[in-house]
């Protein structure tokens, strides 16, 4: 399986350059990124939560995990919790499990970054399959996707 025709029209449409690349199978976002020798702090990984019952996609480095009490201060939500897969499942058809890629506007989910993905010139993020990643510029990321961004404290728990 390569890369779902979704997320490759959607980069190609908003003319976003990318490479995508294979690499042994992997499951974890940190084993991905050593995988696909990436440093850990510029692969993003897609974290889905439920926000008072909505779906939302939390976008951190591989290197960190999401605070669920602070994105819930940070969103002004009542309750924050991780989805489960029941949840997010059905929304993700043409990914396989855990592997869905860091747009969530392909899906009709609201995206929350944190600041440090930002800081990176390119990012890489699993591309729909735990065989497969993706490479852009954030640049192009963040003009594309228009996701909030949040500083650490925000919704960032520390390294894991």
């Amino acid at each position: 399986m390569s890369i779902p025709q979704s997320l490759a029209r959607l980069l190609e449409d908003r003319k976003i350059p990318f490479t995508s690349e294979a690499h042994p199978e992997a499951f974890t976002a940190q084993q991905v990124a050593q995988a696909s020798h990436v440093p850990g702090r510029s692969f993003a990984k897609s974290v889905i939560v439920n926000v008072d019952g909505k779906i939302w996609m939390a976008v951190v480095p591989a290197t960190e995990r999401v605070d669920l009490r602070r994105m819930q201060a940070c969103l002004g939500a009542k309750k924050v919790r991780l989805a489960s897969e029941a949840e997010f499942a059905p929304l993700f058809s043409d990914c396989d499990i855990g592997a869905m890629p860091i747009f969530g506007s392909l899906y009709d989910i609201p995206v929350i970054v944190s600041h440090e993905i930002t800081e990176n010139a390119e990012i890489a993020f699993t591309a729909g399959t735990h065989r497969n990643i993706v490479r852009i510029r954030t640049s192009d990321y963040l003009a594309a996707e228009q996701p909030r961004v949040c500083e650490r404290e925000e919704i960032l728990a520390g390294t894991t």
